[in-house]
């Protein structure tokens, strides 16, 4: 194993700020390579990370903190900031069970002041933390880190808009600009340009023309206008500065003798303050550098030689199913169009923008938009197909609600990663969409137990006239092969897929599998109900009066989940058996193995009848 030994010196940014500038790129050297080398063995994001690695450095050697709060925007480039804050050691169980998080989170750490894990909130909070520290008379700075990518979201903009009209603020807007998507670096003078802009000599001579020219108002403005023209012909700040941001950069993200004196001379300036940074995903990895998608989000591998690709063999992922639908789709009916808000490869969505590169949107990370932009063009006779995980749709809900749903447009929503997701945690799993979308009028909600019921619930909302939902889980299937004909389901009804006694097991989605186990177990009544709204209320009410047991189960928050519509259908019957939902506790569940977090609430084999048999007992005690 490789030793490093400027990093073992360190244990808080207290050490980082101790050391000589000269000794910095040292450890950004040694930084970058045990990332590399921890990130291998655990599994994680790389890509990101290995592009801020100077840029943290230079933050914590720079400002105070965590007197100081550094806000980090979706929060996967962040292991750096861990490890220098005093979780070195922890991170050989990053995103694993009783492990510490893949991203920022308050309680693990008082560096990580705030938890970040979706995109575009890092300025609202870094404002608000601003405006805190002015309430309370504190001189401190907040510092906003975030990606081109997320400056896509309206939120961002709207936090921009906010904290633009606040000129007392200690606020400092970091742009990490990863893929040049607003202009490229231009060498020695960016620097010169970042230095000048942001010392002394500029802001000073700023404040006295102002003043001076305040008594001519005509005069301001044209030198406003003048200096406004100026810059926007060598830096790209003419948006930013509209928004009552002073611009600095572009400059070299990974130059740490651009950053630092950028960084110090910003430390000193009042107001709302924007530094353009440019790096690269993959810095200082060259399999990374070349390929930063495929070592965005990495499981272990072999850091000497890199991901193995093209190794076929395992099951097919529902994610592929919705992926070769849509291509097959698309070539049978001209109206289909694929919309995702900037996940195309997590979505499936590869092939079909290279068949159908006209009929396919990436709207980027604005998921509101998305959906909007989808109900426009159902409005014209399109058939608009949403790729969307469970997790981001939730940022849409309002558009779900009024733009599509109550006008009862003709919008597919494919909703990945419903359930729990694995590593990434709290802020990505699905445990909501169940609730959320059944309330709403209109929607057909469907869950697939196979691989083949997902190609064919897909084929069943795109056959429906109204707003529909396909939601299936992460990883893959069951094994299943699907099926090239496609036929369209009866919408609201249920099938029973294996016959019992006193037990019957009502399950959605991707609980069918261990339900069908548990059920072999205990001879019990299996039902895939399919629709959970529709819900097949007839199939309810015989196996209710066939059965002495109910047990909904559903990878869902039990709250207003599938389970509380059977509930609402029990109880209006005459026959009501007792009833046991199983779901999701109302808790966050933290990150981990996906078969180690169904285990940890109940919903693998072993807990499922350990709690059926529990409620037996109780029935069975009440009886006597």
């Amino acid at each position: 194993m490789a030793t490093y030994p400027h990093l073992e010196r360190i244990s808080s940014p207290a050490d980082v700020r101790a050391l000589e500038r000269r000794e910095l790129t040292t450890l950004a050297d040694e930084l970058r390579a045990f990332l590399i080398e921890s990130v291998s063995r655990t599994g994680g994001h790389l890509s990101s990370n290995l592009g801020t690695v100077e840029l943290t450095i230079a933050l914590h050697h720079v400002f105070n903190t965590p007197h100081d709060r550094i806000v980090w925007d979706v929060g996967h480039q962040t292991y750096g900031h861990k490890v220098l804050t005093g979780r070195r050691e922890a991170m050989g169980g990053l995103r694993h069970w009783g492990g510490i998080s893949g991203f920022p989170r308050r309680c693990e750490s008082e560096y990580d002041t705030f938890g970040t894990a979706h995109s575009s909130t890092s300025i609202s909070a870094a404002l608000g933390m601003a405006v805190a520290a002015r309430a309370r008379k504190e001189d401190r700075h907040a510092i906003a880190v975030i990606g081109d990518g997320a400056m896509s979201a309206g939120m961002a903009f709207e936090a921009l808009n906010n904290a633009g009209d606040m000129d007392d603020l200690n606020l400092l807007v970091i742009l990490n600009d990863n893929e040049m998507s607003i202009s490229p670096p231009v060498g020695a003078l960016t620097k010169i340009l970042a230095r000048m802009l942001s010392g002394s000599t500029y802001n000073t001579a700023r404040r006295v023309g102002e003043k001076v020219l305040g008594i001519a108002p005509p005069v301001a403005e044209l030198a406003r206008k003048v200096e406004e023209y100026a810059k926007g012909m060598i830096s790209p700040g003419t948006l930013f500065e509209e928004f009552g941001f002073h611009y600095y950069g572009p400059i070299d993200g990974h130059d740490l003798d651009a950053l630092i004196p950028t960084l110090q001379n910003l430390r000193k300036l009042k107001g709302p303050q924007f530094l353009h940074v440019i790096t690269r995903k993959g810095q200082g990895y060259k399999l990374a550098e070349a390929d930063p998608i495929l070592y965005h989000g990495v499981s272990k591998f072999d850091h000497t030689a890199g991901i193995e690709t093209g190794k076929g063999g395992g099951k097919l992922t529902y994610t592929q199913v919705f992926g070769d639908w849509l291509c097959d789709m698309a070539k049978a009916d001209p109206r289909i169009v694929g919309i995702t808000p900037a996940m195309r490869e997590g979505s499936g969505l590869v092939r079909f923008a290279q068949e159908h590169p006209d009929r396919y949107f990436d709207v980027g990370i604005a998921e509101q938009h998305a959906v909007t932009f989808a109900a426009g063009l159902a409005c014209e006779g399109f058939v608009p197909v949403v790729a969307i995980y469970s997790t981001f749709l939730q940022r849409a809900y309002d558009q779900l609600i009024h733009d599509v749903a109550l006008q009862n447009l003709q919008v597919v929503f494919a909703i990945d990663r419903g359930g729990l997701v694995g590593a990434d945690g709290a802020t990505h799993h699905g445990a909501f969409d169940l609730s959320y979308l059944t309330c709403i009028p209109n929607m057909v909600v469907m869950a697939p137990s196979n691989e083949d019921e997902c190609r064919q619930m897909l084929y069943t909302a795109v056959s429906h006239p109204g707003p529909s939902a396909v939601r299936y889980p992460r990883g893959g299937g069951t094994g299943v092969a699907p099926q090239a004909r496609m036929q369209a389901l009866p919408i609201g009804k249920g099938e029973v897929v294996r016959e019992g006694r006193r037990v019957a097991l009502l399950a959605f989605g991707s609980m069918v599998g261990v339900a069908l186990d548990v059920g072999a177990q205990i001879d019990a009544t299996v039902a895939n109900m399919r629709f959970i709204k529709p819900l097949d209320e007839a199939l309810v009410a015989r196996l209710a009066a066939d059965h002495d047991l109910l047990v909904t189960l559903e990878e869902n928050a039990l709250i207003g989940g599938a389970g509380s519509e059977v509930a609402r259908v029990v109880n209006g019957l005459a026959a009501r058996p007792r009833m046991l939902r199983l779901g999701l506790p109302d808790r966050f569940i933290d990150h981990g193995d996906q078969a180690q977090l169904l285990a940890s609430v109940g919903l693998d084999r072993d807990g499922i009848l350990a709690r059926i048999q529990h409620s037996l007992d109780i029935d069975a005690t009440t009886k006597s």
